[in-house]
C-alpha cells in the first residue's frame, strides 16, 4: 500500500508539539507493516540540510505551482531514512521565517503553497499512492483540491483521503482571500458554503467535509469533539460525519522513553530495579536544589503553559500545598501568567518548588523518572503524551478525565483493580486538590503504590499498536 503523509512537522527534524512525534513515529511503524512510506514537510531554514544529509532533486530544479495566479518556485531535497523517503519542499519566500508557525498575513499563503507543491511533485513523479492521510489544519486543503483544482488528473481518481485531528482548536482560519490564493471556486464561500465558517475560511473545516474518513488522537477526544462544548465551532460540522470519526490512541516512542534504556537519566530501571527509581529522584531533588529525602512525595511537572493545560487550578490552593511535606519541579514555558505564577511561588518556597522557564530535553526525561508523581490537570487534552512517559517510568499520574488522559489512566478508586494513576472529573481546584491529597496519603501505602507502578510500566503504549489501526483505516477507505 503507497502512502503520502503531510505534515507541518517532524521529527527528529522539526518540532514544536505532539504533532512532530507522531509525524516521526508512526510512519516508521507502518513501514514495518509493509507500507510504502513518503513524508512530506516543508523545508523551515531550522532544518539542517547538512546535518540530515538532505540531496536536493535535480527534477525538480525548475518546479513551481500557482498560487492567486502567481506562478511560485519550489525545490525540493529529499532524504531516504528507515526505508521512508522524506521530501522537503524548499521556498526562502515561505520557510525562510524567525519560527515555524507565524502571524504574518501570508501565514494561509505559506501552507497552501505546500499543499500545492505536494500534488505537483505527485504528478510531476506521476506517483499514484492509494492513501494521501492529512494532518490538521496545514493540508486539510488536500482532498477539496483533489476534487476541484486537480480534477482533470486521473492519478488522483483512486486516491483516499484520511483526515488526522491532532487539536481541534487550531483550524486554519482566514479571510475569503485565501480562497482566490488556493485556486479553489469562489461560489463554495459564499452562503455558508464548504469552505466557510462565522465568516471565515476555514481550513479544518473543509478537510473535515471534504476527507474520505476522520480519526483523532484518542478515542476520548473523538467523542468529545462532537459536542458544543469541546468541539469550538466545528461540533456541527464534525456531527454530520460522526459516522466516519475514529479516534486511535497516539502511541510513545519506547527506543526514546523507557527507564531500561533511556541515556538522560542517572540510572536506568524496570519494574524488577525499581529502587533504582530513587537515584533518579535523588539526583533531580540535588539538581533542583531540594532537600534529598526519599521519603518527601516529589510531584512533577513537563508541559506548554497554556491555557488549555488548566494551570489556574493551582491558584486557590497552592499556598496550602506548599505546607504540606511535599515538593514540586515544574519545567515549561507559555504564556507570561502562568510563567509568573509559577516563579513568584518558587521565589517564594525555594525549598519546596523548583521552576525552570523554558524547556529542557534532558530535564524532561529526568524528572519523568525522578518524580513520584506527574500532575496534568487539563481543560482538554486530545491524547497527551506525559501521562504514557510516566506510566512508563513508574511514576504516578494525577490527570482530568478528558481526552487520551480518560483513556489512559485509570482512577485506582474506580477501578481498585485496574488503576495505575488518580483521576479527576470537573475542571475544579477543589476537585484537583483533594485528588491530590488522597495521592498523597496514599503514597504512604507501599503495596498500593507498587501495583500501581506495575499496571503502569507492563502497559503497551507503543506505536505498533496504534499503526495497525491506522493500517485497518487504510483498508476501509480503499
Amino acid at each position: 500500500m503507497k502512502i503520502c503523509f503531510l505534515t507541518s512537522e517532524c521529527v527528529p527534524f522539526v518540532k514544536t508539539g505532539g504533532l512532530a512525534d507522531v509525524s516521526g513515529v508512526l510512519p516508521i511503524s507502518l513501514s514495518r507493516l509493509g507500507c510504502e512510506m513518503n513524508v512530506f514537510l516543508p523545508l523551515y531554514n531550522v532544518i539542517d540540510i547538512d546535518r540530515f544529509d538532505l540531496k536536493k532533486l535535480s527534477a525538480f530544479n525548475h518546479a513551481f505551482v500557482s498560487i492567486a495566479d502567481k506562478m511560485k518556485n519550489y525545490s525540493v531535497h529529499h532524504l531516504l531514512k528507515n526505508g521512508i523517503n522524506y521530501y522537503f519542499i524548499a521556498s526562502k519566500e515561505y520557510f525562510h521565517r524567525e519560527s515555524i508557525y507565524t502571524n504574518d498575513a501570508d501565514e494561509d499563503e505559506r501552507y497552501i503553497f505546500f499543499q500545492h507543491c505536494v500534488l505537483n511533485i505527485l504528478q510531476r513523479m506521476q506517483y499514484k499512492c492509494d492513501i494521501i492521510h492529512i494532518n490538521d489544519w496545514q493540508s486539510a486543503l488536500i482532498p477539496e483540491l483533489i476534487k476541484t483544482y486537480y480534477a482533470w488528473d486521473n492519478l488522483f481518481n483512486k486516491v483516499k483521503v484520511l483526515f488526522t485531528i491532532h487539536n481541534i482548536a487550531y483550524q486554519g482560519k482566514f479571510s475569503k482571500e485565501s480562497v482566490i490564493k488556493a485556486n479553489l471556486p469562489n461560489e463554495k464561500f459564499f452562503g455558508g458554503g464548504t469552505y466557510e465558517l462565522y465568516g471565515d475560511f476555514n481550513f479544518m473545516k473543509i478537510g473535515i467535509v471534504a476527507s474520505h474518513l476522520i480519526n483523532t488522537v484518542s478515542p476520548t477526544y473523538a467523542k468529545e469533539i462532537l459536542t458544543q462544548e469541546m468541539g469550538t465551532g466545528l461540533d456541527g460540522v464534525l456531527r454530520t460525519r460522526a459516522n466516519d470519526i475514529t479516534g486511535i490512541l497516539n502511541g510513545i516512542d519506547n527506543t526514546v522513553w523507557n527507564p531500561q534504556t533511556d541515556k538522560n537519566i542517572p540510572k536506568n530501571y524496570n519494574f524488577s530495579s525499581l529502587k533504582d527509581k530513587e537515584i533518579n529522584k535523588s539526583e533531580l531533588q540535588k539538581f533542583a536544589g531540594l532537600p534529598q529525602d526519599k521519603n518527601i512525595p516529589l510531584l512533577g511537572i513537563v508541559s506548554r503553559l497554556a491555557w488549555q493545560k488548566g494551570f489556574e487550578l493551582f491558584e486557590p490552593f497552592i499556598n496550602n500545598l506548599m505546607t504540606r511535606n511535599v515538593q514540586m519541579i515544574v519545567l515549561g514555558e507559555g504564556e507570561t501568567k502562568y510563567v509568573e505564577f509559577f516563579k513568584n511561588v518558587s521565589q517564594k518556597y525555594p525549598e519546596k518548588l523548583y521552576f525552570l522557564n523554558g524547556y529542557n530535553n534532558k530535564l524532561a526525561h529526568q524528572i519523568t523518572a525522578g518524580a513520584d508523581i506527574f500532575l496534568m490537570p487539563s481543560r482538554y487534552e486530545p491524547c497527551g503524551l506525559n501521562q504514557m512517559y510516566s506510566l512508563n517510568y513508574g511514576t504516578i499520574p494525577i490527570v482530568r478525565k478528558t481526552g487520551g488522559l480518560a483513556d489512559t489512566v485509570a482512577d485506582i478508586t474506580e477501578l481498585p483493580n485496574q488503576g495505575n494513576g488518580f483521576v479527576f472529573d470537573a475542571f475544579e481546584a477543589k476537585q484537583f486538590y483533594n485528588k491530590i491529597i488522597f495521592a498523597l496519603s496514599a503514597y504512604n501505602n507501599k503495596n498500593l503504590w507498587l501495583k500501581m507502578q506495575q499496571r503502569g510500566m507492563e502497559s503497551d503504549f507503543s506505536w505498533d499498536k496504534s499503526a495497525e489501526e491506522y493500517l485497518k483505516l487504510y483498508k476501509r477507505m480503499i
